[in-house]
């Protein structure tokens, strides 16, 4: 194509997320609707920013991240860099201590100290922080599994020196799933990682109300190889798998979602970078209205620290990386970071020089205060090029999410294909071969000729999973978690009826014996509700117990005329009546105050419970009566499963090392 002087553009240039970038952006090239897209800055969606000011009244918060060796020395470069100005510490520890390990153990040889500071002890955090006010100073700690134990040591320090709880501020990262993903620093399965994340939630809400409670990483997924799109979309998507774990433990999202932050990297191609950034703000504060309902205009801010990309730096000619820290910088600064640290230039050699680590601090100076990037708020909004790359990224994104990860976003356009969507999300059949599908915002009817389709909107709220449809009657029934809507054969939605509590476990069906009847089991924070198809009357409560208020996902099980509630600190066994009228009768609960490590199971006799050291306690089902303790010591990979052994009835436990055990019932 040829320009106004004759001569031809340029091939357009890939960029880094594999999006070409055109050498001319005009007005075209922006999709209508811009000025729903950006809004104002610290208003919804927050493109633009989460505060209306952002660096024009203070600038952000200059974060310099280090440790090494033991407390004392870290503690002398951290006093060097507060003397030198800056407004945050961010805490390196050792890989022991990352681990759980403390330095003497035999596993921990060779790695004390080496890419962090050793904490072993409440002393040595007392060392790491001596003679730093930590009433003014803000700390970041990378810290993830032993999280809550690091927090607490930090609190006490702070508190010895006079600090009240409710003035400590800071962060820790507390960020395990992309330990699963990127760097392999975990300690516990997957779901107990979560549910010590969530008791920190729950603990600083009320203990420690400035504290941050995780910082949601990318930073170390695009080290490892990620795209600046992959970055946001698998970050995003780690953060909405926090939130439903949050909700399905019986927080309220606005209860905690205020204090969620992330942790992303800044590369040299500063554009996308840029872009990057509004992307990712767009994009959790429509998931955390639309998808989780929330109110405070605090739990739609995606709030960020960043680092520059330590990836990019180079041991040859060490001082150009000076150079391309800057630019990373300036692109955080231009993306409306709310904390910046700055790599040294010499960290692709060895552990930061003072020197070093002082020019990186002075780097982040004199953007703030020797140039006009805080003049103004969001100097590129309304520029061709940004708007258009914050459009791709943000699509880019959102394809990741839907097709790889399942998180599913409304459906936006009736004519829109929903076929990407059908093996990531619930769906039910119809007697007419229509099948069903909830999105977690919409909900498809899909013709067996897949040439006809209904689409009905009703914002459905699905905060700990995707809708379940039920079809009855050739009527569907869709749960989410606030409510049970009868889907019309005219593909709208009508509310059936309100849940009163947030929903925690998944829905069950029971045939009414001698009828074609169908009721429903419905494991909500209070109880368990029983409903019958057919008829709009209230539901009624056929289990309440204080034992299901403390539970995590409850789980119901179908027997026959037997349905087992279960919750984590404990479960209920209770008869159904066939009368839908009547409440069924408690045969018996289970009081035992440790979480249970899996669902109970059953076998035609007794009832399997399993806590989260290894010990099942094995019940009759009649009365509950103990029978039989088996003390297995380690904590089970799954279920314990009742088979027939050779000399009778037996139970067989696997643990996390895939190692079996059976033991034979008394």
């Amino acid at each position: 194509m040829a320009d106004a002087q004759g001569s031809e553009q340029p091939p357009a240039r890939a960029s880094e997320s594999g999006f070409d970038i055109a050498p001319l952006y005009g007005p075209a090239d922006v999709a209508p609707g811009l000025a729903d897209r950006l809004g104002e800055p610290g208003e919804f969606p927050y493109t633009r920013g989460v505060y209306r000011s952002m660096y024009t009244g203070r600038p952000w918060t200059m974060r310099q991240y280090a440790g090494f060796g033991t407390a004392k020395e870290s503690n002398e470069r951290y006093r060097h860099l507060v003397e030198q100005g800056t407004g945050g510490l961010s805490v390196a520890f050792d890989l022991p201590t990352q681990m759980g390990y403390d330095s003497d153990e035999e596993i921990a040889s060779g790695e004390v100290g080496k890419v962090g500071v050793a904490i072993d002890s409440l002393e040595d955090m007392r060392l790491l922080f001596d003679e730093i006010p930590l009433g003014d100073v803000s700390t970041s700690m990378t810290i993830n599994a032993p999280a809550a134990v690091l927090l607490l040591m930090y609190q006490l320090v702070a508190q010895e020196q006079g600090v009240p709880k409710e003035k400590i501020t800071g962060t820790i990262q507390n960020d395990v799933l992309k330990e699963y993903i990127a760097r392999g620093t975990y300690i516990y399965p997957p779901a107990h990682s979560l549910r010590l994340i969530t008791d920190i939630f729950a603990y600083c809400r009320t203990e420690l109300p400035r504290w941050n409670t995780i910082s949601i990483s990318g930073y170390h997924m695009a080290e490892a190889g990620a795209t600046p799109t992959q970055e946001i979309a698998f970050t995003l998507a780690d953060g909405i798998e926090y939130v439903r774990a949050a909700v399905s433990a019986g927080l309220s999202v606005d209860d905690f979602a205020p204090r969620l932050a992330f942790f992303f990297v800044s590369r040299t191609t500063l554009l996308e970078e840029v872009a990057k950034f509004r992307a990712a703000r767009r994009i959790w504060a429509r998931v955390m209205r639309e998808e989780f309902g929330a109110k405070d205009p605090k739990s739609l801010m995606l709030r960020f620290h960043t680092q520059t990309a330590g990836v990019q730096l180079t041991a040859q000619q060490p001082e150009v990386n000076l150079v391309r820290v800057t630019v990373q910088g300036l692109a955080a600064v231009l993306g409306g970071t709310q904390s910046l640290h700055t790599n040294s230039y010499d960290e692709a050699i060895a552990l930061p020089t003072v020197k070093a680590a002082t020019l990186a601090l002075r780097t982040q100076q004199v953007l703030a205060y020797e140039t006009d990037v805080t003049a103004t708020v969001d100097p590129f909004a309304g520029s061709y090029v940004m708007e258009a790359m914050t459009d791709e990224v943000e699509a880019g994104a959102r394809e990741l999410m839907v097709g790889t990860l399942g998180v599913i976003f409304g459906v936006e356009h009736a004519d829109q294909e929903p076929a990407p969507l059908v093996d990531k999300i619930r769906n039910a059949k119809r007697p007419d071969g229509t099948a069903a599908y909830s999105t977690g915002t919409a909900v498809a009817l899909v013709a067996q000729d897949a040439t006809k389709r209904y689409w009905a909107y009703d914002k459905l709220k699905a905060a700990s999973q995707q809708p379940q449809i039920i079809s009855h009657d050739d009527r569907l029934y869709v749960f989410d978690d606030v409510a049970l809507h009868l889907l019309e054969e005219d593909g709208t939605v009508v509310r059936f009826f309100k849940l009163p509590a947030v929903r925690i476990g998944m829905v069950v069906e029971l045939p009414v014996t001698g009828t074609t009847r169908r009721e429903l089991l419905v494991p909500i924070l209070t109880g368990v509700l029983r409903l019958s198809l057919g008829g709009h009357q209230d539901p009624v409560r056929m289990v309440a117990d204080p034992v299901l208020t403390q539970a995590g996902p409850a789980q119901v099980a179908n027997l026959g005329d037997t349905v087992l509630f279960a919750g984590d600190r404990g479960s209920l066994l209770a008869r159904c009546s066939p009368n839908p009228a009547t409440a069924s009768s408690l045969l018996w609960r289970n009081d035992d105050v440790r979480p249970l490590g899996t669902v109970p199971t059953l076998s035609a006799l007794h009832v399997a419970i399993a806590d989260d050291q290894g010990t099942v306690l094995i019940r009759t089902r009649a009365t509950g009566a103990v029978v039989q303790r088996i003390v297995h010591g380690i904590p089970l990979a799954g279920a314990p499963i009742f088979v027939d052994l050779p000399s009778g009835p037996g139970v067989v436990l696997g643990d996390r090392a895939g190692i079996a055990a059976a033991y034979r019932l008394r």
